[in-house]
């Protein structure tokens, strides 16, 4: 992005910024530096071309040193040989030499460019018939079919750094994690639900982009979630969305969604897709945008969000949050959000909130259960000395217990008559 300015402390681009530095009216591409697709095979092309001649001139050059060392050190027969007019460079002295350099070019970079030539403007020149619009259709269903062959050889290759970006671009959205929609001057209510349901459908399409293998299919995900951005911005703002407020909803949906490959997946779009797809159209437009906004967010810094470079550090250091801390900045300060109309938020409060109780709650019981194991491990003691107490107060006295009848304390004993005693008659 060649070009950033201030909104009311929001992002800024200049819709000249998205176009060709040449000033052809396509669409640009910072993996192009700022050339859209057809400038900058015109200009890798002279530079190609230039290298090339170098290249020769160097090759000649030699050629000629190791001639003459060869004649100074074998007399004059070798010398009157050498003064032989020297082969053209594609004559057999520098055979092998450029069959070298012409086969080892064409085994690291066979696949990438057949692909880059079967969809170059030069290999359609031949189609005369047949409308545009099915030349198109051919295209795009070729894409398809080489794409899918050839994806897993021609995404992310080894040769490249696209890996290596990849980690760096998803290290630096996890570490901006802290960036409110506020910060970015947004557009959008996710309190509304038609907001925060098209805020999660455009994170959507936006994470899909790594399941898609033909370029095609990635910039419609591109495209749908912007479309998905557009008409949040227009039901919180009820009015059409301005590319004002695009770019700064494009960037924070890239923030939430950090999704997988970025750089792999806008690279790949950029070297196997249709070049006329990504020089006009909308799809050429959201894609330019997206490159910004990951651009944009790869020199994200404090002015960038309208903070000082203190608080921005302890944003990034995890020291603070602006959600949380209360010193620090004015996001800090802001009132607290109302209570959320979209149910899935309403259903995540309250699910809060229950966990928040229910944690109270078992530090209750924990504490309760903690007295009672104290209890129950001093009951016994204080049992026993009760028991002590009592036995100390009231001692125990064993009395003498001697054996009597039962009718021994009964007074009439005496008035009864003698007992029968038994007779004995004869018989």
């Amino acid at each position: 992005m060649s070009q950033r300015t201030e909104r009311r402390g929001g992002i800024h681009v200049d819709q000249s910024d998205l176009l060709c530095k040449k000033g052809c009216g396509y669409f640009g591409n910072a993996a192009w530096q700022g050339l859209c697709s057809k400038c900058w095979r015109e200009e890798y092309h002279q530079v190609r071309q230039k290298q090339i001649q170098d290249d020769w001139a160097l090759a000649e050059k030699l050629q000629r040193e190791e001639e003459a060392a060869y004649a100074s050190s074998h007399g004059p027969q070798t010398q009157s040989q050498s003064t032989a007019p020297q082969p053209h460079p594609g004559h057999a002295s520098l055979g092998p030499f450029s069959k070298f350099e012409e086969k080892k070019t064409n085994e690291k970079t066979r696949k990438v460019t057949t692909v880059k030539k079967f969809f170059s403007p030069s290999s359609r020149t031949a189609s005369k018939k047949g409308s545009s619009e099915s030349v198109e259709q051919v295209m795009d269903q070729v894409e398809k079919y080489i794409m899918t062959r050839l994806y897993k050889s021609v995404f992310c290759p080894e040769t490249t750094d696209d890996e290596k970006k990849d980690l760096a671009t998803q290290n630096r959205i996890r570490a901006l994690h802290w960036v409110t929609i506020e910060m970015l001057c947004v557009s959008m209510d996710e309190e509304i639900p038609e907001v925060a349901e098209n805020v999660v459908k455009a994170i959507t399409d936006v994470i899909e982009i790594d399941s898609k293998r033909v370029p095609r299919d990635k910039l419609g995900c591109i495209t749908r979630c912007s479309k998905h951005i557009f008409s949040a911005i227009k039901i919180t703002k009820n009015e059409p969305a301005s590319a004002d407020d695009f770019l700064p909803a494009l960037i924070y949906i890239v923030l939430k969604a950090n999704p997988p490959r970025l750089q792999s997946n806008i690279q790949y779009i950029t070297r196997f897709c249709n070049p006329s797809r990504l020089m006009t159209g909308e799809d050429g437009y959201y894609f330019t945008n997206l490159c910004c906004a990951t651009a944009f967010i790869e020199k994200l810094d404090a002015q960038s969000l309208n903070l000082s470079p203190e608080e921005f550090e302890c944003y990034m250091s995890g020291q603070a949050s602006p959600r949380c801390n209360t010193s620090l900045g004015d996001w800090s300060r802001a009132e607290p959000p109302p209570t959320p109309t979209n149910p899935v938020l309403a259903q995540l409060n309250h699910n809060l909130e229950v966990l928040s109780g229910l944690s109270s709650r078992q530090s209750t019981l924990m504490e309760a259960a903690q007295s009672l194991q104290a209890d129950l491990l001093s009951w016994p003691e204080s049992v026993q000395r009760e028991v002590d107490g009592v036995l100390e107060k009231y001692p125990l006295e064993v009395l003498s217990r001697t054996v009597s009848a039962i009718d021994d304390n009964n007074v009439d004993n005496d008035n009864l008559p003698p007992p029968l005693t038994p007779q004995v008659f004869a018989g």
